[in-house]
């Protein structure tokens, strides 16, 4: 018998993928915005379907050939060609470690199916939507602020991000400029507040944003009355301390939180890598 003859055919040599394993997905382009921070696009499967603001399992094949994967907030908008996500690094996280070091042609697996509370439908009509984030809890953001619906169910968006570092608010503030010549949203871009903090380092706001909201200091510089569970909605993404303290100040202005069954004034999301 000869060497040719003793393998098994090709096909009998792979593993049978089970119809709700990750699909393999191609990594388009990355862009490192600080040694914590990075962004980085793929391709996305046509049959592939997700409302803007929720997340979905990415990963890598593991040492062990298990997938390695972990809950990440999509980025780009549900209409979007192409699949962005907006990553911190961990050098030493199972997946961040590897996942940052990914180019352009390499391959990230990608859950089938996609979840989450920061959505539209997660919350009653209102006449202004808050989305309060700090370091990479912006990406759901990132899509809902792309998102034509946010616009037709808003009268204004104001979007604050919070960071330690000023370098790390690059990522939002070329968000928020692309979007004067964005083809589907660029018309109601004096609909868009961008509201950043920094904590670490001197900025003209260096400030935790949930001290900016106690303080009321976030309204006076925005121009608009505190919280009103009758016209204000708000999306929250962040560090857990973030998330709680945001939470609990939201609830002491008479706004009930919501989820996808049972609508309300705010929603927050706990899983996101960052």
């Amino acid at each position: 018998m000869t060497e040719a003859a003793d393998k098994p055919p090709e096909k009998h040599q792979e593993k049978a993928r089970s119809p709700n394993a990750p699909t393999e997905e191609t990594v388009l382009s990355v862009k490192h915005y600080t040694d914590r921070m990075f962004a980085f696009r793929i391709t996305r499967p046509p049959t592939f379907r997700f409302r803007s603001g929720e997340f979905v399992m990415i990963g890598l094949e593991g040492a062990n050939g298990k997938p390695l994967l972990r809950a990440y907030s999509i980025a780009s908008p549900s209409w979007d060609e192409e699949l962005e996500f907006f990553s911190i690094k961990v050098p030493d996280g199972p997946l961040t470690s590897r996942l940052q070091a990914i180019q352009p042609g390499d391959k990230v697996l990608l859950g089938r199916k996609s979840t989450g509370t920061l959505v539209h439908d997660a919350l009653t009509p209102g006449k202004r939507l808050y989305c309060f984030s700090t370091g990479t809890g912006l990406a759901p953001f990132a899509s809902v602020i792309r998102d034509p619906e946010t616009y037709a169910r808003f009268e204004q968006v104001i979007l604050t991000h919070t960071c330690r570092e000023v370098g790390e608010l690059k990522y939002g503030q070329e968000l928020v400029a692309s979007l004067q010549d964005d083809p589907l949203v660029g018309e109601h871009f004096n609909r868009i507040v961008h509201y950043t903090t920094v904590t670490r380092e001197p900025w003209p706001n260096q400030e935790r944003i949930t001290t900016c909201i106690a303080t009321g200091a976030l309204f006076a510089d925005l121009g608009v009355p505190p919280f009103d569970p009758a016209v204000d909605r708000v999306m929250i993404c962040g560090s857990m301390d973030m998330i709680n303290d945001t939470k609990l100040l939201c609830e002491k202005a008479g706004l009930r939180e919501g989820s996808n069954a049972h609508p309300a004034e705010f929603v927050i999301e706990k899983a996101f890598v960052g």
